[in-house]
């Protein structure tokens, strides 16, 4: 095995072991305060989106399984935040719609070939849109409330593996490309988390 070789594995593998847990601390923030201030639905539905998109998109082009299994562990683990924002926002009432479009969308993905090239395209920009509305989030509240800058970090780290595997294996412009633009949005949020944590309480 050649050090390219062993680069790639460790790349692969830390991913997948990164986005085991990747939400876990998104999850106990808001699971330890019962609130999800400061996460924007808005944010978490399209980046739900991005996901599945890429997951119907790589599989269906068939890439190297390493390449992409981290994205149905991240698809279970948003759809767990997703209904904790719901329940602690008072609206589950629309996880219902939600799956439903979410579900609908997942088959009309490769009807065609050429909607699920034009969805993996459209998918750096919904995704992108994501961070941007959590960030425009932060900024107008200031205040990052129960939002994970540990969660945002570990994102950061999965972005920077795949641009190398990426670059790597399937040689793909269109997710090299992605992946780019979401590691710097990542850095942005987590930079932005940061300057407006507001410092714990301290008890007399």
């Amino acid at each position: 095995m050649g050090p390219e070789s062993l680069l790639l594995d460790v790349a692969n593998w830390s991913t997948i072991l990164v986005c085991g847990v990747l939400k876990v601390p998104q999850g106990a923030a808001l699971l330890a305060a019962k609130s999800a201030r400061g996460v924007s639905l808005e944010s978490l539905v399209l980046e739900l989106s991005g996901f599945l998109v890429c997951l119907r998109y790589m599989s269906y082009y068939n890439y190297p399984l390493p390449t992409y299994i981290e994205y149905p562990i991240i698809i279970v683990q948003d759809v767990i935040l997703l209904l904790f924002v719901l329940h602690y926002g008072g609206k589950m009432k629309h996880a219902l719609p939600y799956t439903a479009i979410f579900v609908a969308g997942w088959y009309m993905l490769t009807l065609q070939k050429w909607i699920v090239d034009l969805a993996m395209n459209l998918s750096t920009v919904i995704s992108a849109a994501s961070k941007l509305v959590q960030l425009r989030y932060l900024w107008r509240t200031r205040d990052s409330g129960q939002v994970s800058a540990t969660t945002w970090s570990l994102a950061t780290y999965t972005c920077a593996t795949r641009i190398f595997t990426t670059v790597m294996t399937t040689k793909d412009v269109t997710v090299l490309v992605r992946f780019i633009v979401m590691m710097a949005l990542n850095i942005w949020v987590t930079a932005t988390i940061l300057q407006y944590r507001k410092p714990a309480k301290k008890s007399d």
